[in-house]
């Protein structure tokens, strides 16, 4: 058997695991080819596929031809598949905390990404997404309901969730929306402009000016003069190093461990890195089509979840040095993953299949470099027991 179809069972039994059921069995097929031309190539360009695929076909154009119908097939559910693997790879996540990053990202400035992602180990395993044809990276109210609504079906009912999202987020009927029909906690930065009301009086979030290195933290309060929104709290902060004013809004009482859960959320910044440039490269596949697109990182999505797990294990077996050459873990779990694969197919190992993400702490955090490292420890604020004077 040779390595790619050795790949390709090893996909078709990572898919085969949810019931859905195929209205033709080619469709799974050509699906499991799609990841198996995206693990071998590092790309999504549907060109550079057809040589990894074991087929009748004879000419390039052929395979290129299969893969652009299976995306453009409206009877061909991606995301469904993608849900009942992502449920079961959450379903033993217990009763910890479960953090959901969640922001937009641009390709090709026509079309606007919203991604829903998990907060695991130094990025963000998306559960659900959304492409939305517009020029800016500013989405209305229902598109990111109709995105959390997906991701709701997706997360443990018992699981206690906590959304992080940045400034374009701020808006009161988004909190409320999180809070009393989701039912879930949220961590939302918010602008300079927003308004709040502190003992009796509404003061502008950018009249409060804080030294470096100090905090401050409110009571109970209401944020938008224009449509009041109450019971949140805000926390202020001025980082020396970043030399910014932090403001966020919470639902439950904030403390400094609110800062450091707000941090959680910028690891979706590597995730859209490892979307575009340093990984699958989106933008090199040239779609134009809205639904071909979606279709697209549905099987990113897959193939993401799938090497994720694979990375989750190496490091869990203790492997993670056969594909890492950093002495302390310098590499994301999907590039652990990804290279755990190669070095299988090279040596003609079996590729085994993994259900679940851990919830457990990562027993080997990433570690960047050693500056970075004391750095994480000089970060301490004062807290100041009253807000300073306009």
């Amino acid at each position: 058997m040779t390595p790619t179809s050795r790949l390709y069972d090893a996909m078709n039994a990572f898919l085969s695991q949810c019931d859905i059921q195929w209205r033709d069995i080619r469709h799974l097929k050509t699906l499991c080819w799609m990841m198996v031309g995206m693990i071998e190539s590092q790309n999504v360009h549907l060109n550079g596929f057809g040589v990894y695929i074991n087929s009748r076909a004879q000419y390039a154009q052929s395979h290129q031809r299969r893969f652009r119908r299976c995306l453009s097939n409206r009877r061909i559910d991606i995301s469904a598949t993608h849900q009942v693997l992502m449920a079961q790879a959450l379903s033993t996540w217990g009763k910890k905390r479960l953090y959901l990053s969640l922001d937009t990202t641009m390709v090709w400035n026509c079309f606007c990404l919203i991604w829903v992602g998990v907060v695991y180990r130094g990025r963000t395993v998306v559960v659900a997404w959304r492409i939305v044809p517009q020029a800016s990276s500013t989405v209305k109210l229902w598109a990111i309901q109709r995105v959390l609504r997906q991701a709701a079906r997706i997360v443990p009912a018992e699981v206690e969730v906590v959304v992080l999202a940045d400034r374009g987020f701020a808006d009161g009927k988004f909190m409320k929306y999180l809070r009393e029909t989701l039912q879930w906690h949220f961590r939302i930065r918010i602008k300079r402009s927003f308004q709040f009301q502190l003992d009796g009086q509404w003061r502008k979030v950018a009249s409060v000016s804080l030294p470096p290195g100090q905090a401050y933290f409110t009571p109970a309060i209401a944020i938008g003069k224009t449509r009041p929104y109450g019971d949140v709290y805000l926390a202020f902060a001025h980082d020396r190093q970043s030399g910014e004013d932090w403001v966020i809004v919470s639902d439950e009482p904030t403390t400094l461990q609110t800062f450091a859960q707000y941090r959680l959320r910028f690891q979706v910044e590597e995730s859209f890195l490892d979307l575009k440039s340093n990984g699958f490269n989106l933008e090199a596949s040239r779609l134009r089509d809205k639904f071909a697109l979606t279709q697209l990182c549905g099987v990113i999505a897959l193939t993401t979840l799938f090497l994720v797990l694979q990375g989750t294990q190496v490091v869990t077996s203790g492997k993670r040095r056969f594909v890492d050459t950093h002495w302390n873990r310098g590499m994301s779990y999907l590039r652990l993953g990804w290279n755990w694969i190669r070095l299988a197919l090279t040596r003609q190992w079996e590729i085994q299949i993994y259900p679940c993400l851990s919830s457990l702490p990562d027993p080997e955090p990433a570690f960047a470099s050693k500056r970075q490292q004391e750095n994480e420890f000089m970060r301490e604020f004062v807290v100041l027991s009253r807000i300073p004077a306009s």
